[in-house]
């Protein structure tokens, strides 16, 4: 088995961010220099130049026109007007001092800027920027000073039903979003602040955090204990993931990295086989991905790969490792009892691989069981198949983004064949009007009726 049997540290996540800063239309005046032999001004570079908005990727400015509804140029004059008037805000905000109190843009052309300020007399200073002043009664540090006190008060006594708090620069005050109004009053009074600094929004969301479920990735049992994710599955609307049965038995619970909790053992079986499933709670969400050196490699169905075929494997401890398939059905004994019907490869593993993604291609092979050697002088590896982990626990291997649901579609027009079935080489189905042999042992899915799939189905 691969296990490991102490935490592991968790490795740091550099974490990368999105640049989103709003924006004016137009550049400053230039200056004329007519007298001959005048050497040229330098020229400092504006501050879309400076934040790169003409190189910004087509996948972004894709993203763009679908979820704002622009077209591509309405893009790219957005992400430069946003520049400016991010850098205008900047220079206002340093100009205003504590008088300063907040800036927003609007117009996915215009990037028209408004700034706010307690202070009247401001509102020059702020026109002569190309902006539009609007002057309020409370400072941005006063409001972001009230918004301090609630979140300690909220440390101090949290509570669900007021989740969400923030300064909402254009209304002036500081916003708190309720379940119950009564519970955001509660908490306004713990914080002993002005009332008349904060509005109460009524809201009917419970925030959470989200999280991917993703092959490979590592995972702990019971606080301590550390294998990896196999492959990410459905159950009807429940989501979780297959994995190794020596990694923990039904009932345990299991928590994903910095100790997040994360699901249950649904059920397990070591020695015998070595297959088990954990159902995850609503902050996780199954992807169809599996961990390639960090990369997502999306898996698309679970067809078995014959003897002699390339076969790579996903792992928290090692990473990302390749070999062949060396023998299928075979059986192997650990110290723990016999294990039948895996899978013998010539991949390296060590402890914290287990019950990580073997793949080949984009076909899920199976859940990482033990094995020989390591993955500096090389070793054998044995994987449990997934097909009979999807078909013993009734579950959808993930091979979409879409939102889970219900594998056991008949199919149109008609027949024996259905979606969310583990086919075994040999079996026979009707579809259509017509019979098929299955060729290759796979779970079928919508888009992989037999004829639409030759590799996978023979008429007969």
């Amino acid at each position: 088995m691969l296990q490991r049997h102490t935490r592991a540290a968790c490795a740091a996540l550099a974490a990368t961010g999105a640049l989103v800063l709003t924006g004016l239309t137009g550049s400053a005046p230039a200056q004329a220099h007519d007298r001959p032999g005048a050497a040229a001004p330098h020229r400092a570079p504006s501050a879309a130049e400076t934040l790169h908005t003409a190189d910004t990727s087509a996948a972004v400015l894709h993203a763009l026109q679908r979820d704002l509804g622009l077209d591509r140029r309405q893009a790219q004059t957005r992400l430069a007007n946003e520049a400016r008037a991010g850098a205008t805000a900047g220079r206002l905000r340093a100009e205003l001092g504590a008088d300063f109190a907040g800036a927003w843009v609007r117009g996915a052309e215009s990037g028209t800027l408004t700034v706010a300020t307690t202070d009247a007399a401001d509102t020059a200073a702020i026109r002569a920027r190309g902006a539009e002043p609007v002057v309020v009664p409370y400072a941005l540090g006063t409001l972001e000073a009230a918004k301090a006190r609630l979140d300690r008060a909220a440390r101090h006594t949290p509570t669900a039903d007021a989740p969400v708090r923030y300064v909402d620069v254009r209304t002036d005050r500081v916003v708190v979003e309720a379940l119950r109004p009564a519970a955001a009053r509660a908490l306004i009074r713990a914080a002993g602040i002005d009332q008349a600094l904060v509005r109460v929004k009524k809201s009917a969301q419970r925030p959470r955090p989200l999280y991917d479920l993703r092959g490979g990735d590592a995972y702990y049992i019971n606080g301590n204990t550390r294998c990896s994710i196999g492959f990410p599955v459905t159950r009807g609307t429940q989501q979780g993931f297959a994995t190794a049965g020596h990694c923990g038995r039904a009932g345990s619970t299991t928590t994903g990295a910095n100790q997040v909790a994360q699901g249950t053992f649904q059920a397990s079986v070591f020695p015998g086989n070595d297959m088990a499933w954990v159902a995850t709670n609503s902050s996780w969400t199954a992807t169809p991905y599996v961990s390639q050196s960090g990369q997502n490699l999306q898996v698309t169905g679970s067809t078995v790969a014959p003897v002699g075929s390339s076969v790579c494997r996903s792992g928290s401890t090692t990473g990302w490792h390749c070999g062949t398939v060396q023998q299928l059905n075979t059986s192997v004994t650990y110290q723990e009892g016999t294990v039948s019907g895996v899978t013998r490869t010539s991949v390296c593993a060590e402890p914290g691989d287990s019950g990580g993604s073997f793949i080949s291609g984009s076909q899920a092979q199976g859940v990482t069981s033990g094995g020989s050697g390591d993955c500096t002088s090389g070793g054998t590896t044995f994987f449990q198949p997934v097909n009979p982990i999807l078909s013993t626990y009734g579950l959808a291997l993930k091979t979409t983004t879409g939102s889970p649901g219900d594998p056991g579609d008949p199919g149109t027009p008609g027949g024996t064949w259905a979606a969310g079935t583990v086919y075994q080489a040999g079996d026979t189905v009707t579809y259509g009007g017509a019979s098929y042999r299955c060729l290759q042992t796979h779970q079928a899915q919508t888009g992989w009726e037999p004829p639409n799939t030759p590799a996978l189905w023979q008429r007969v």
